[in-house]
C-alpha cells in the first residue's frame, strides 16, 4: 500500500477477502472508538431531568426504541449504504463533500485556478460518472451550476455551511474526550458517598486527560497496535453483559424495537420526551468518524465492521441497560441510571478498567479527526497557518499540531471542571454532534445532482427525509442552550469569524496581487541581465500568482543592485483534490527569453498531500526545471496554456525527473542554503545532472542545463514577500475590522510561509510591501 503517494484506496479494492477483514479488524480502533462508548452516558443524559420516572415501562421501552431506529436510520442507512459512496477518491469528510462541490462547479476557494488543474487524474477519475448519467440527471446537475455559479450568496452559504461542520468537529474534539473520560470514571460513585465522589471524579478525569494529550506528540503508530483489541474487548464486554440482563432481567425487552413505542413515548411525556432526545442522540456520536477516516480504510472494511461488529453490540448492550432498568426503576430509590448500574457488581470494577482504556481511545481518533481537518481547512485557505508534524513516515494520516494540541487540552480542562458532570456535557456534545449531520445532509443533497448526476427528486427526497430526522434532534438539543448547549455554539462562533476572516483576507491579498502584477514589456526593458549585476545562485520568489510577475519582484529589483542568475517565481497551491500524482505535482514555464534564465514554476498540493522537506523539495523542483529545459522543444510533452494577454505566452508542463541524481558530498564549510546547529561539518547534498546523449540536446540547451547545475550548486536564496494589510481609505467598518485587526492580527501570530514549507532560515530574505485592499 502506497499510502504517500495516495493510492491507499485504490489498492485495497484489489485485496483479497483476508486483507478486507484485517481492515475492518483495524477499523475499530480508529473509527468506532467515539461510537462505541456511548452506552456509558446515553440512557443517564436522557433520563437526567426531563422524564419523570413512574411505574411503567412506557419511558424505558420508548427510549430504547428510539435508540435502535436512530442507530438504524442515520449510522446505518444514511452513512453505510448512502455518504460513504460520496468520497472524494478516496476521502471523506465535510471538506470531501465540499471540494467535489467546488470541482463540479465554479465555487472554489481562491481565484488562482488553472485549466491545467482539470487535467489532473483526480479530476478525471470524478468526471468520469458525468459520461453516464441519465439525459434528465445531466440536465438538473447543468442547471443548479449555473444556479450556484451565478449567485455569490448561493456559494458564500455553502462555505458557511463547510465552515459550520467544520467548527463543530473542532468542538466535538473538545466536548468528547471530557464526556468520554468523566463518563467511564463514573462508576466510582457507586462505591462512595455522593459528597465524596464529586471531589474525586473531577481530578481523575482531568489526570487522565493532561495524560492523553500529553502523549500526543509521540502519534498513535507506537500504541496504535492496542486500539482495536481494546475497542473489540469493549464490544465483546458490553455484548456479553447486554446478553445477560436480557436473560436474567427481561426476555421481552426486544418488543420495544418496535416503533410504536417511539410514538407512545411522546404521548406519554410531551415536552419531557421531546427533550429528552438531546440525549438519545449522544448514541450516534461519532457515526460521523466512519465518513471522516474512510480515506485510511475502505468502504468495504468500514461497512462489515459496523454492520457485524458495532451494530449489534451496541443493540445488545442498549437492550441490556433497558432489560435491567425495566425491573429496577421502582426498587432503587436513588435511582441512579448510569451504564454500571446494570453491570454486575462482581465485575464491575474490571469493566470501568476497560472502559476507561476504550474512552482514551475513542478521545484519541477524535483528536487525530481535529488535527487532521485543520490541515485541510489551512491547505484550503480557511485557517491560519499551523505547524503541522508527521508523526510517522509510513502510516498516512498521522499527524499532530502542537498549538492546537495544547488549546483543545486547555479547553477540555475547562469544560469538565466548568461542568462536572455528563448532563450538561452531553448536551453540549450533542448539539455539536447533529449540527454536524446536518450540515452533511445539505451537501449531500448537491453532492446527489451535481456530482452522481442523479434526479433532482432523489435530493429532495433524501434532505427532507433525514433532515426531518435530524432537525427534530436539532431541536431537542439547542433547547438545552442554557444547559450546556451553549458551549459548541460559542466555540463555533469564534471559530467560524476566525476562518472566515482568514479565507477573506487571503482572497483579498490574491486580488492585490493579481491586479498589481507587473507587465511583461517592464522586465523585458530591463534587459538579460535585470539592469544590474546577476551573481551566482538560484533566487527563488515565493508568489501565490500562478501567472504574471508579482510586484513583489519589482519593488525588490528597484532596491537592490544584484539578484541572482536563475530566478524561479515559485508557487505552493492547494488543489481541492485530496492527492496529486507525484508526476502531475510541478508545472515548468518560461519568464521571458531564454537568456534572461527566468522560470515559474507551480506545485500543486492536494489537502491530504504530505508536503515534503526542504532538501527534498529543493532537489525536485531543480530537476523538474531541469526537465523543462530538455524537453522544452516538444509540445506534446506538456500542457499549453496562455496565462497573460497577448504580450505574454507561459508554457506549462508536468514534468518527470529522470534527468538529476543526487549525490552527498561532505564539504570544508557548509553551503550558503544550510542553516548550521553544531560546530560539526554537516554533509552537504548537490545535484549533478546526467545529460542525456541525444543529438536532439543543441548546444544551447546544454549550456543552459550546466549554469542551472552550477546555480544550485552556489546555493540557493528564498525571496519571501512580508505583508502589512491594511484597507482602503473610505472602507466600511465591517472591512476595516477584518482586515486591519482580524486578518493582520491572525498573521502576525501565525506560522510563516518558509515555516509552513520547511524553508532554511539561514536562506530567506523577507521584503515587506504594504497591501491597501
Amino acid at each position: 500500500m502506497d499510502l504517500e503517494s495516495g493510492h491507499y484506496t485504490r489498492t485495497i479494492k484489489k485485496q483479497s477477502w483476508r486483507s478486507v477483514l484485517m481492515l475492518a479488524y483495524q477499523s475499530l480502533g480508529v473509527v468506532y472508538g467515539d461510537l462505541s462508548i456511548s452506552p456509558l452516558y446515553v440512557y443517564k443524559s436522557t433520563f437526567a431531568d426531563d422524564i419523570e420516572h413512574t411505574e411503567s415501562n412506557d419511558e424505558i421501552y420508548g427510549v430504547l426504541s428510539f435508540v435502535f431506529w436512530t442507530l438504524t436510520l442515520i449510522p446505518l442507512l444514511k452513512y453505510v449504504f448512502i455518504v460513504l459512496r460520496a468520497n472524494d477518491n478516496g476521502e471523506g469528510g465535510t471538506f470531501a463533500l465540499y471540494s467535489l462541490l467546488c470541482r463540479h462547479g465554479s465555487i472554489g476557494f481562491l481565484p488562482s485556478g488553472q485549466l491545467a488543474d482539470e487535467e489532473l487524474s483526480a479530476y478525471k477519475k470524478n468526471d468520469s460518472a458525468a459520461t453516464n448519467a441519465a439525459s434528465s440527471g445531466v440536465s438538473a446537475a447543468s442547471a443548479v451550476r449555473r444556479l450556484l455559479e451565478k449567485h455569490q450568496a448561493l456559494q458564500l452559504t455553502l462555505l458557511i455551511l463547510a465552515l459550520i461542520g467544520t467548527s463543530m468537529v473542532i468542538g466535538d474534539g473538545i466536548l468528547t474526550p471530557a464526556i468520554s473520560v468523566f463518563s467511564a470514571i463514573s462508576g466510582l460513585e457507586l462505591s462512595m458517598s455522593k459528597e465524596h465522589h464529586k471531589y474525586v471524579e473531577v481530578p481523575v478525569a482531568c489526570l487522565i486527560l493532561v495524560c492523553l494529550f500529553a502523549v500526543q506528540h509521540y502519534g498513535t503508530h507506537r500504541l496504535g497496535f492496542l486500539f482495536a483489541p481494546i475497542v473489540l474487548t469493549w464490544l465483546l464486554c458490553i455484548s456479553i453483559i447486554g446478553v445477560y440482563n436480557i436473560f436474567y432481567w427481561n426476555r421481552q425487552v426486544y418488543q420495544a424495537l418496535s416503533p410504536y413505542y417511539m410514538f407512545n413515548f411522546l404521548k406519554k411525556t410531551q415536552r419531557g420526551g421531546w427533550m429528552s432526545l438531546g440525549g438519545i442522540l449522544l448514541c450516534i456520536t461519532g457515526s460521523e468518524a466512519m465518513y471522516a477516516d474512510l480515506g485510511h480504510f475502505s468502504q468495504l472494511s468500514i461497512k462489515i465492521a459496523f454492520t457485524c461488529v458495532v451494530y449489534p453490540s451496541l443493540l445488545l448492550a442498549y437492550m441490556g441497560q433497558a432489560a435491567y432498568l425495566s425491573q429496577h426503576h421502582i426498587i432503587q430509590t436513588d435511582y441512579r441510571i448510569g451504564f454500571y448500574v446494570s453491570v454486575p457488581e462482581r465485575i464491575r470494577w474490571p469493566v470501568m478498567g476497560i472502559a476507561i482504556l476504550a474512552a482514551v481511545v475513542g478521545s484519541q481518533a477524535v483528536i487525530t479527526g481535529t488535527f487532521s481537518i485543520i490541515k485541510q481547512c489551512s491547505a484550503l485557505g480557511c485557517f491560519p497557518r499551523v505547524k503541522v508534524v508527521h508523526t510517522s513516515s509510513k502510516v498516512h494520516g498521522q499527524i499532530y499540531i502542537p498549538e492546537i494540541n495544547w488549546l483543545l487540552m486547555t479547553l477540555c480542562l475547562a469544560v469538565t471542571i466548568g461542568f462536572r458532570d455528563t448532563k450538561r456535557l452531553g448536551n453540549a456534545s450533542g448539539l455539536a454532534v447533529i449540527t454536524v449531520m446536518l450540515v452533511t445532509t445539505c451537501l449531500m443533497s448537491l453532492v446527489i445532482v451535481l456530482c452522481w448526476h442523479k434526479s433532482i427528486i432523489w435530493a429532495i427526497c433524501f434532505i427532507i427525509f433525514f433532515g426531518f430526522v435530524e432537525v427534530l434532534f436539532f431541536s431537542a438539543a439547542l433547547i438545552k442552550f442554557l444547559e450546556g448547549a451553549w458551549v459548541p455554539i460559542a466555540l463555533s462562533f469564534v471559530l467560524i469569524i476566525i476562518m472566515y476572516t482568514w479565507h477573506y483576507g487571503t482572497i483579498k491579498k490574491y486580488e492585490f496581487d493579481l491586479e498589481n502584477k507587473v507587465s511583461i514589456n517592464w522586465l523585458l526593458s530591463l534587459g538579460p541581465t535585470l539592469g544590474f549585476v546577476r551573481v551566482r545562485g538560484i533566487g527563488l520568489i515565493h508568489t501565490e500568482l500562478v501567472s504574471g510577475i508579482p510586484a513583489l519582484f519589482s519593488h525588490f529589483v528597484t532596491n537592490l543592485p544584484a539578484f541572482h542568475q536563475v530566478v524561479v517565481f515559485l508557487c505552493i497551491k492547494s488543489v481541492p483534490v485530496p492527492f496529486i500524482q507525484p508526476e502531475e505535482r510541478y508545472l515548468v514555464g518560461r519568464v521571458g527569453p531564454k537568456e534572461y534564465r527566468l522560470y515559474r514554476v507551480i506545485v500543486r498540493y492536494g489537502y491530504h498531500d504530505v508536503q515534503k522537506d526542504d532538501s527534498e523539495f529543493e532537489r525536485d523542483l531543480v530537476c523538474s526545471i531541469a526537465e523543462f529545459i530538455r524537453s522544452e522543444g516538444s509540445e506534446s510533452n506538456g500542457f499549453i496554456e496562455e496565462t497573460e494577454k497577448n504580450d505574454d505566452k507561459l508554457t506549462v508542463v508536468s514534468t518527470g525527473l529522470s534527468i538529476c541524481e543526487e549525490k552527498v558530498e561532505a564539504e570544508d564549510a557548509p553551503g550558503p542554503s544550510r542553516e548550521i546547529h553544531s560546530p560539526l561539518v554537516l554533509p552537504k547534498k548537490k545535484v549533478r545532472f546526467v545529460l542525456p546523449k541525444s543529438p536532439d540536446l543543441n548546444k544551447a540547451t546544454k549550456e543552459e542545463l550546466e549554469e542551472l547545475m552550477e546555480a544550485r550548486e552556489a546555493g540557493m536564496a528564498f525571496i519571501l514577500g512580508h505583508e502589512y494589510m491594511r484597507a482602503k481609505s473610505g472602507s466600511g467598518l465591517v472591512k476595516r475590522l477584518a482586515i486591519n485587526l482580524g486578518y493582520e492580527f491572525l498573521r502576525r501570530n501565525c506560522r510563516g510561509v518558509m515555516y509552513a514549507f520547511s524553508i532554511p532560515h539561514a536562506s530567506t530574505l523577507e521584503v515587506a510591501m504594504i497591501y491597501h485592499v
